[in-house]
């Protein structure tokens, strides 16, 4: 009894060591690296198209389908730096190291920028452009994949280490926590963004590319320096081993026991405290009645009688809180899907909103013309103002009614962002026609670029309400061991949606072509396609995915945590003479 106390005691110290460590003074030393990340992709990819049309002179489509791939690649790789992190390095090296290889990649990418001999001549005029050769642009793709790579160890650990500063031992107060965290997470986020829009896009236009790309490329090498000072201040959490082998070993397990009687009470159920404790240090994932085909791993058969002592064979027979593990990731999924094409709309503001841009009046003073690029500072500014007053006001306004300590849940929120992301697709669709007709009508007086301050001010508004409780919602409901894992689902969705956007332009371009030459994405001329209608068949497949999206939330089971304890003596009885209990 005594020897139990004094390690109950020793664990409490040390947990309560770990707890002393993190809190609010990390954060400038974390979100300082994730800052200048932002501002040099943010910088680069909203006026991407405009570098590759004018400095490589590509089609307006291969740009675009260029620009969607790269968005989608380094979108995809936090799967694999989650995966790495979760499973060996943890978050603070992955973030370090990807660090490097992001500033690499960004360095490349500046002297291909700047020196004249890495891109094909400048032309103008009726002159025939010639597109970059192979060297150029194998040069141009090797430093893009570097900061595809970098990029995939930063974006889905940044966020969930810097909430791993916030854990508390209440659930509640946690979830409070979090959720303030992750709503000015983004807001910083945002804000380095409206600076990338503003200054880096004017930078770009009318000063050079060099200088454009190289300023936040310093940046990012200095910001690595007050992350790797800021390390005795971490709450590190120790990498728990492969995730993906966890789930696998659960599947495997429930598959060879579908034929085992299922238990009558899902406390006789196999529970091993001592086996989770790695990767439970938040509380066991209680048993939950969705997806019970998976239960059978955790059910006990004579063939598992085992000693409590003896680590059972994880390929026959798992823990309740590692099948729940499981289900949670699978009831993550479909809640993923939808920010697919979410993404796929909202990548549109940098490829067609932007060449739309260009042919619109952008004239501010008879001497100063707005980068179309720079449009996006709309979507920068009302997201930003969203995230603030949804902090300050909507919040407390809403829990006065609804009595939910974050005034609405996740999934509402998400909701909102969902809508409001349909009628800006479909207000671009009217404005290009707008555009179209003034261009044709009377080419002397194009319509105004303000024009587009709707569509790219509801997207702002959208992602506000959407993105930010898509990141809160992946952390909260992923398994503890897993965070940077399912944080990584956010970024994947992303990178589904670019990919879904090239699959989309390509397809279109494809069978929308006119024996006359007529199409409706054209490769030089937007005056002679039909945008709008694109934008439209957008806007129906969101309205779908809105519709799909309500079903998925009618069936969602939060997760909830707490020590896994048994009422009645009886059941604990007969539970550990099965060998249930250890």
């Amino acid at each position: 009894m005594d020897r139990q106390e004094n390690t109950a005691n020793a664990d409490e110290q040390s947990n309560s060591v770990t707890r002393a460590k993190g809190g609010i003074k990390t954060l400038p030393c974390i979100l300082a690296n994730d800052m200048c990340e932002k501002l040099a992709m943010v910088g680069f990819v909203k006026n991407m198209v405009n570098y590759f049309t004018d400095q490589l002179h590509m089609p307006i489509t291969k740009a675009a389908n260029t620009v969607t791939n790269f968005n989608g690649t380094q979108s995809l790789t936090p799967l694999v730096g989650a995966f790495i992190a979760d499973s060996y390095a943890g978050k603070f090296l992955t973030i370090a190291v990807a660090t490097i290889i992001y500033i690499l990649g960004m360095s490349i990418l500046t002297l291909s920028a700047a020196m004249p001999r890495l891109r094909p001549p400048p032309c103008g005029g009726n002159q025939v452009c010639k597109e970059a050769d192979g060297g150029q642009e194998t040069i141009l793709y090797v430093s893009l994949i570097l900061a595809a790579i970098g990029a995939g160890g930063i974006k889905p650990c940044v966020a969930p280490f810097g909430a791993d500063q916030f854990i508390d031992e209440d659930p509640r107060k946690q979830s409070n926590k979090t959720s303030v965290y992750f709503n000015w997470y983004y807001f910083t986020m945002e804000a380095s963004g409206l600076i990338a829009v503003t200054v880096l896009v004017y930078v770009q236009d009318n000063i050079g590319w060099g200088w454009g790309l190289g300023i936040p490329t310093i940046l990012m090498a200095l910001s690595i320096i007050p992350f790797v000072i800021g390390y005795p201040l971490y709450r590190n959490l120790a990498p728990a081993g492969s995730p993906y082998m966890r789930l696998l070993q659960v599947a495997i397990a429930a598959f060879k026991k579908r034929k085992a009687s299922m238990v009558s009470d899902p406390r006789l159920l196999y529970v091993n405290e001592e086996l989770d404790a790695s990767i439970s240090a938040d509380g066991s994932l209680h048993h939950t009645k969705q997806l019970r085909f998976l239960d059978k791993a955790a059910i006990v058969t004579e063939e598992d009688i085992i000693k409590s002592s003896n680590k059972p064979n994880l390929w026959k027979l798992n823990t309740v809180h590692r099948v729940e593990e499981l289900k949670c990731v699978i009831r993550l999924l479909p809640i993923w899907a939808v920010g697919i094409l979410f993404s796929t709309a909202s990548v549109q503001q940098n490829t067609f909103s932007i060449q739309q841009g260009k042919t619109m009046d952008r004239n501010l003073t008879k001497s100063f013309k707005i980068p179309s690029a720079s449009m996006s500072i709309f979507t920068t500014l009302f997201n930003l103002f969203t995230i603030a007053v949804y902090d300050r006001l909507f919040v407390p306004l809403a829990r006065k009614y609804t009595g939910h300590h974050q005034g609405i849940n996740q999934l509402h929120r998400m909701a909102i962002g969902l809508f409001l992301a349909i009628l800006a697709t479909l207000i671009a669709g009217f404005v290009e026609m707008n555009r179209k007709h003034a261009a044709l009508t009377n080419s002397k007086h194009p319509l105004s670029i303000f024009w587009l301050v709707p569509q790219y001010s509801l997207h702002g508004i959208s992602e506000g309400f959407h993105s930010v409780a898509r990141v809160q919602f992946f952390y909260d409901q992923a398994p503890e061991s897993m965070r940077s894992t399912c944080s990584a689902l956010f970024w994947t969705a992303i990178a589904a949606g670019n990919y879904m956007s090239t699959l989309l332009v390509s397809l279109v371009h494809k069978y929308s072509a006119g024996a006359d030459g007529s199409n409706w994405l054209p490769n030089k001329n937007l005056n002679k396609g039909k945008l709008e209608n694109f934008y439209w068949l957008l806007t129906i497949l969101q309205l779908l995915n809105f519709v799909y999206f309500l079903l998925c939330t009618k069936f969602y089971t939060f997760k909830t945590l707490g020590s896994e304890k048994i009422e009645h003596e009886e059941l604990r009885e007969e539970a550990v003479e099965l060998g249930i209990v250890s």
